[in-house]
C-alpha cells in the first residue's frame, strides 16, 4: 500500500513496529499507545530471578523442564513432543527446511510470515478459503484461531486434513499462537496425529513478547528434527525460569481469560460508537471494518495511537486490548475527533 505512512506499516507480517510508526508520524506524542499487536497487555508478573539464570548456560535438565511444563499445560501426550524455541518465529523459519515442500497451501488470509518464510525456501505457495483443498498441497498451513479473524477450525477437521496429507506423504502445520484461553477441545495437540505440527506462543497468552518463547508440539521424530537444528541452548535461562513457572499457574490463565474477556467487551462498546463494524475477535484483539479506516489509521497514528492495518484489506483494521480506562479514554477521545472530518474537508482513503 503506497502512501505516506510506508510499508512498514501494512502490517500483513507483524506488528508492533513502533518505530517505522515513529519516523511515519514523528510529531505524535508519546508514549505510544501500540494496539497494532495481539499480546495480553495485563503481563504475567516476573519475580527477580536468580542471578544463575543470567550468568550460566541452561543445562539440558532446565531445558526438559520447561518442555515437560510445557507438555502438560498443553496437554500433549508426551514430554519429549514439546520443543522450546526463542519464539514461535524462529519455528516458523525453520519448518521449510526441516519438512520441505514443493507446494504449500495456507486457509485464508491469515499470519503473512508462513506465506512468507515458504516462498522464500522456493515453495509455490497458494492461499484458499477451503481447508478441502488443503490436501492437495504437500504441506499445509491452518493458523487456528485465525489471525486476524479469530476463524477456528474444529479439531475433527483438522484431524481428516492432516490424515489425506499424511497419505500422500505431507505435513499439518496448524499455528495456534491465540488458542490458549479457550477450552482444551479446541486444539489439536491432545489429539495430535502423525505428520502434524502445532505451534504454541508463550508471549502472546502471558503478555511476555520480550522474553522470546514459543513451543512446537509434534510426534517425537518430528519434535527430536526441530530440537535439533535449534540446537543445545535455544531459550534463555530467564525464559526457562519464568516460562516453567508461568505455564504451571492455571489460575492465573484462568484469571487473565476473564479479565481480558471484561476488557473485550469495553473495547467492543468503544469501536462501534466510532462506525466501526465488527468482523471477528479472540480474547487478545477485535478486526473491525470502516469505510475511512485509512484515514482512521492515519488519525491514530497522530495521535500516538498505533492499530494494525492490512494491504490487502484497506477497509480493515485490527486493535489489540488497551489495558486500562486510561488507554481506552485516549483511543475514545482519538476516535471521536477522527470519525468527523473538519468542516469542509473531504475523507481521505
Amino acid at each position: 500500500m503506497a502512501d505516506c505512512y510506508g510499508h512498514d506499516l501494512d502490517g500483513d507480517a507483524h506488528g508492533g513496529n513502533l518505530a517505522a510508526a515513529r519516523r511515519a508520524f514523528p510529531q505524535a506524542p508519546e508514549p505510544w499507545l501500540d494496539l497494532s499487536t495481539g499480546v495480553n497487555p495485563h503481563p504475567y508478573p516476573v519475580a527477580d530471578l536468580p542471578l544463575e539464570a543470567f550468568a550460566r548456560l541452561p543445562d539440558g535438565a532446565d531445558l526438559a523442564r520447561l518442555e515437560r511444563a510445557a507438555a502438560l499445560a498443553y496437554g500433549a501426550r508426551s514430554p519429549v513432543m514439546a520443543t522450546a524455541a526463542p519464539g514461535t518465529q524462529a519455528i516458523i523459519n525453520w519448518l521449510p527446511f526441516l519438512f520441505p515442500a514443493r507446494r504449500v497451501g495456507i486457509l485464508d488470509f491469515t499470519y503473512g510470515e508462513h506465506a512468507r518464510r515458504w516462498r522464500a525456501s522456493g515453495a509455490e505457495v497458494m492461499i484458499t478459503g477451503k481447508i478441502e483443498q488443503l490436501a492437495e498441497f504437500d504441506a499445509a498451513v491452518v493458523v487456528n484461531p485465525n489471525n486476524p479473524d479469530g476463524r477456528l477450525i474444529p479439531a475433527g477437521e483438522l484431524l481428516r486434513l492432516a490424515a489425506a496429507l499424511r497419505a500422500r506423504g505431507g505435513v499439518l502445520i496448524v499455528d495456534e499462537a491465540f488458542i490458549d484461553f479457550l477450552p482444551p477441545a479446541a486444539s489439536l495437540v491432545p489429539v495430535l496425529p502423525e505428520g502434524a505440527i502445532v505451534l504454541r506462543s508463550f508471549g502472546k497468552t502471558f503478555g511476555l513478547a520480550g522474553l522470546r518463547l514459543g513451543f512446537a508440539i509434534a510426534p517425537e521424530p518430528m519434535a527430536e528434527r526441530l530440537r535439533a537444528a535449534l540446537g543445545p541452548w535455544p531459550v534463555s535461562g530467564a525464559a526457562i525460569e519464568t516460562g516453567g513457572k508461568a505455564l504451571a499457574d492455571a489460575g492465573w490463565i484462568a484469571r487473565a481469560g476473564a479479565r481480558l474477556a471484561a476488557d473485550g467487551t469495553a473495547l467492543d462498546a468503544l469501536l462501534s460508537d466510532a462506525g466501526f463494524q465488527a468482523i471477528g475477535d479472540t480474547l487478545l484483539f477485535r478486526l473491525v471494518r470502516h469505510e475511512n479506516a485509512q484515514r482512521l489509521f492515519g488519525a491514530l497514528g497522530q495521535a500516538g495511537i498505533l492499530a494494525r492495518r492490512f494491504a490487502a484489506r484497506p477497509d480493515w483494521l485490527r486493535f489489540g486490548i488497551p489495558a486500562d480506562d486510561a488507554q481506552r479514554e485516549r483511543l475514545r477521545s482519538a476516535l471521536a475527533q477522527a470519525v468527523v472530518p473538519p468542516r469542509g474537508e473531504a475523507l481521505q482513503v
